[in-house]
């Protein structure tokens, strides 16, 4: 390993071995403004130059294009990368806008079918249930997902927004290598029973939005006045009117802790939360998303960062001042269920 490539973690006790930081790919053609696919695409070839190797995409974004878009890519580098993607959000074809979420036997396997098509594979790495319908026993879902273990489909299982104790039952019916959740200096609820669950049950971790969606970089300061008109962030409580004033104040002592080590803000972000591994005992890759190479370079420098207990201290207060939900409806995230 040369000083410019990440080091690695284990997803899960039987998972497979990646780099200690992966790339959220949603934005590359989903949810974010405009997008450049050739900028995009040199953003993929530079990432597993530095050691990522997690790949984290869904069939919901983009309706399925973000899938299709990653493929190529994949298909080149298929003994190199760790395919995840996920089911759950349904999109009703007259309301491309919307989204139900299932969990239900049949939607699960026309769902898989429809991934490894547009994947363009034959197996799925990491398949996750991207969101809890409350209506299925999580142990009758995952029992669904196992069988696609069971049937070469699949090779791992995972998570997302999930309460400790669903995780527990859920790790009842089949290992699970991951649970993926919003983890950042802005957002810990996770922290009082999913992470002790994880820790628990040799489960890894996997924060997505570890930036804050790009609040905590510093790039924008209310989503309303400096997004674009397609980018949800300016549907986020967080981002926008009061909110966003108030939460761009937080951002102070992260801009001390970065002045310190001559870092960005973002890396500071980022080397915090890749420090929960050790400050809470288990394995924590967080997928942090971007369109640009040098992006993807600031951030995996992130790991080169430790911080001091002065540091850790400096940022601890932070969450609890946050002002607004991470999203205007919080019921189907495991917050909203604990």
């Amino acid at each position: 390993m040369t000083d410019s490539t990440i080091p690695t973690a284990r997803l899960g006790d039987d998972g497979p071995e990646v780099g200690v930081q992966g790339l959220g790919c949603m934005g590359m053609s989903f949810a974010y403004g405009p997008t450049d696919t050739d900028a995009s695409r040199a953003t993929l070839e530079r990432a597993l130059e530095l050691g990522v190797t997690l790949y984290d995409t869904a069939d919901a974004y983009g309706a399925g294009e973000n899938e299709r878009f990653l493929a190529p890519f994949f298909g080149a580098h298929r003994e190199e990368v760790v395919v995840a993607t996920k089911f759950a959000l349904s999109i009703p074809p007259d309301e491309p806008t919307r989204r139900i979420i299932r969990n239900d036997a049949p939607y699960i396997r026309d769902a898989v079918e429809a991934s490894l098509r547009r994947l363009d594979l034959d197996v799925i790495d990491l398949y996750y249930m991207h969101r809890r319908d409350v209506n299925v026993p999580i142990e009758e879902t995952v029992g669904v997902m196992a069988d696609l273990v069971r049937e070469g489909k699949v090779k791992h299982l995972g998570l997302s927004e999930v309460t400790g104790e669903e995780l527990r039952a859920a790790q009842a019916v089949h290992p699970i290598a991951a649970v993926q959740s919003e983890w950042s200096l802005f957002s810990r609820d996770i922290e009082a029973g999913v992470v002790p669950a994880a820790r628990e049950l040799g489960v890894a971790l996997v924060p997505y939005s570890p930036l804050g969606r790009g609040f905590l970089t510093g790039s924008f300061a209310d989503a309303e006045q400096d997004l674009t008109q397609g980018d949800f962030r300016r549907q986020q409580p967080r981002f926008t009117g009061d909110n966003a004033a108030a939460n761009a104040a937080l951002l102070a002592p992260v801009r001390t802790v970065a002045e310190a080590h001559g870092a960005t803000l973002g890396q500071i972000a980022l080397a915090w939360v890749q420090q929960r591994a050790r400050v809470h005992g288990l394995p924590v890759i967080p997928i942090p998303g971007t369109r640009k190479p040098t992006r993807v370079e600031e951030n995996t420098g992130a790991t080169r960062i430790v911080l001091t207990e002065d540091e850790l201290s400096l940022l601890e207060p932070i969450a609890e001042k946050v002002a607004g939900d991470r999203y205007a409806d919080m019921t189907f995230t495991s917050a909203g269920r604990e």
